[in-house]
């Protein structure tokens, strides 16, 4: 029955059409045996019918389409399921291959598609190209990945986005909505693997390959699905930055920032808006609260009834309660008649009993690592989301770069050296996303930035928790910090300020802006000032950079009223062990005060009035 098809070649093949589908359904059967001379036989057969790529002017399906498009959605699943037996991995790549060339066929022969089965009224006469060849390939290369292993689903996946990049241009609006719906069952967490770690897998090569080619047919495609589909999609990078998982998290992060930059400036006013919103409840949902409120699990033993002493657990009931996370759990009434141990063995052995205390420790510090686990991921992505901001709105390098130039031209002054910084910034500026952004939307940046800013402060400062977690395992050898944290999302947000402080564009909210300078710089400089420990002032090097030279670069006027509020800081800066790039811009900065505020006379002043 195997070799039938390709002998049957003297007959002519309109008249066999609907023995086709048996045919196929035979195929089908013999793609999931586990005997390897039947599946070889029957994908040789099913290969030369549907042919390939290379040689598609010597196949069945090339020559009689017309006569067995019938059976093309049965071709494509038996397909489908060869390239499902884990058995033969090579059988299965290959496979793949003819699926794709089975999208050839539906790319070339869309108007067969159409005028085929024109009695069923029930698919519309421009929408049967899709249902009998478009849906039928992509949704069974859709089943390849939910099924298969790592290397087979892997090429399944990029098959398929090979496929609608290719061919996305020719479908209507409404057949994206069934394709994304196909494609976002990878991240249905319903059909992941119950195994940890097969779960674990599937997110970080499978999740995570999809996320980023989802992102990249966004953007080829998003005059079409931007209006469709951008709210399903941040809803889903949005899934995949909570996850447990530090790869795919970090990769969410990525993809909006992918997604916004290469997009963002055909956004409208409202698709901002929704994007704002989306990076905000990402922020929001994951700054690691849980460190400044975690302290250890302990075990509750009744100082009176359940001694700790071997002598006291011989001969008396003893319950330990476990406290893991809210949960209670309770090893109960674990006495001398318990059929685990008897009475005889715990008289005798008194290590019996510490093994009972022992593993209910170890029951309880079990879930510590889980949790901190996901503690740690949060504070991952919490650096991630502050440099996606920071790429979004100013270009990926920008901000590096100004912060080097800001170095340079400090240690070129100490050195009374001219410093000639390539004029480019301006044309970096310009590739950002900024100009494109309101000044409410960057306010709620910002604020997400602050926010962020002000609970890794609070982490920092809080010693004793920072001691407690260490001591638990937290981050290894040393005790955990977020300085990284704390500098960079303050100099994102001081960033974001003062290029709105600067551009006349945002006139209107000049005020705004200036008092939340104001207050932020004032907030920022007292906290360094309260620095108790040289790293940690070291760590704000840069950012004090970037707001010293900035307020160096102001107009008198707002230099006035800035510097009046800051002066009192700036005299307790020079009475700290500083470094000297920052004593050299403190320097520049009371050289101004005097005439800014008319306690000495400009140098031009002075040099007029000389005889």
């Amino acid at each position: 029955m195997i070799r039938r098809p390709p002998r049957s070649t003297l007959f002519p093949y309109t008249t066999l059409f609907r023995s086709w589908k048996n045919i196929f359904s035979v195929f089908h059967l013999a793609a999931s045996d586990q005997d390897e001379a039947i599946v070889e036989l029957a994908f040789q057969t099913t290969g030369k019918i549907i042919g390939d790529e290379t040689f598609l002017k010597g196949s069945i399906y090339e020559k009689f389409f017309p006569a067995l498009i019938d059976s093309f959605q049965d071709a494509v699943k038996c397909l489908s399921e060869f390239a499902c037996n884990a058995s033969f991995p090579d059988t299965s790549m290959e496979a793949i291959r003819l699926i794709r060339t089975c999208a050839k066929y539906v790319a070339d022969k869309p108007q067969m598609f159409k005028d085929h089965n024109m009695e069923d009224l029930h698919v519309p006469e421009e929408d049967r190209v899709w249902v009998k060849g478009w849906f039928p390939i992509l949704f069974e290369l859709s089943c390849i990945i939910n099924r298969c292993k790592l290397d087979v689903r892997t090429r399944g996946l990029t098959v398929l986005f090979e496929i609608v990049k290719t061919y996305g241009c020719s479908y209507e609006p409404h057949w994206w909505k069934d394709l994304f719906q196909i494609v976002f069952r990878i991240f249905d967490y319903m059909k992941l693997p119950e195994q940890q770690l097969e779960k674990a897998e599937w997110m970080t090569t499978t999740c995570n390959h999809a996320l980023y080619a989802i992102v990249d047919v966004f953007t080829q495609y998003y005059d079409v699905l931007g209006n469709i589909l951008l709210d399903e999609l941040y809803v889903q990078l949005q899934w995949c930055v909570r996850q447990e998982n530090e790869q795919l998290a970090r990769s969410g992060t990525n993809c909006m920032e992918n997604l916004v930059i290469s997009n963002g400036a055909k956004f409208t006013e409202v698709v901002w808006d929704k994007t704002c919103l989306a990076i905000m409840d990402i922020f929001r949902s994951t700054i690691p609260q849980a460190l400044l409120t975690w302290t250890p699990e302990m075990t509750d033993i009744s100082q009176e009834d359940n001694k700790m002493d071997v002598g006291n657990v011989q001969n008396s009931t003893t319950n330990i309660d476990i406290n893991i996370g809210n949960s209670n759990s309770k090893l109960s009434n674990v006495k001398h008649h318990s059929n685990i141990i008897s009475n005889k063995n715990m008289s005798n052995s008194p290590e019996s009993s510490r093994k009972i205390l022992k593993s209910a420790v170890v029951t309880k510090v079990s879930s510590e690592p889980k949790m901190f686990t996901g503690l740690l991921i949060k504070c991952v992505v919490q650096l991630e989301l502050i440099q996606t901001i920071d790429n979004i709105v100013f270009f990926p390098a920008t901000s590096r770069k100004e912060d080097a130039e800001n170095l340079a031209a400090v240690q070129a002054d100490m050195l009374h050296r001219d410093l000639h910084i390539n004029e480019d910034s301006q044309q970096r500026e310009d590739q950002g996303m900024y100009p494109f952004l309101s000044h409410s939307q960057l306010f709620k940046l910002v604020d997400c930035l602050l926010e962020s800013h002000r609970f890794a402060k609070a982490f920092n400062g809080n010693q004793e928790q920072r001691n407690v977690l260490w001591k638990a395992g937290f981050r290894g050898a040393a005790k955990p910090n977020l300085l990284t944290q704390e500098t960079h999302s303050l100099a994102c947000s001081l960033r974001i300020l003062f290029r709105m402080y600067g551009d006349e564009s945002q006139r209107n909210a000049w005020p705004q802006v200036q008092a939340r300078l104001i207050n932020v710089c004032h907030e920022a400089l007292e906290y360094y000032l309260s620095l108790k420990y040289e790293q940690h002032r070291d760590a704000w090097t840069n950012l004090l950079l970037l707001l010293l030279t900035k307020l160096q670069k102001m107009s008198d006027q707002r230099f006035r009223a800035h510097a009046s509020v800051y002066y009192p800081h700036f005299c307790d800066m020079m009475c700290i062990d500083m470094k000297p790039e920052l004593r050299a811009v403190l320097r520049r900065i009371f050289v101004r005060i005097g005439p800014a505020f008319s306690i000495t006379q400009s140098q031009q002043i002075i040099q007029h009035v000389q005889p």
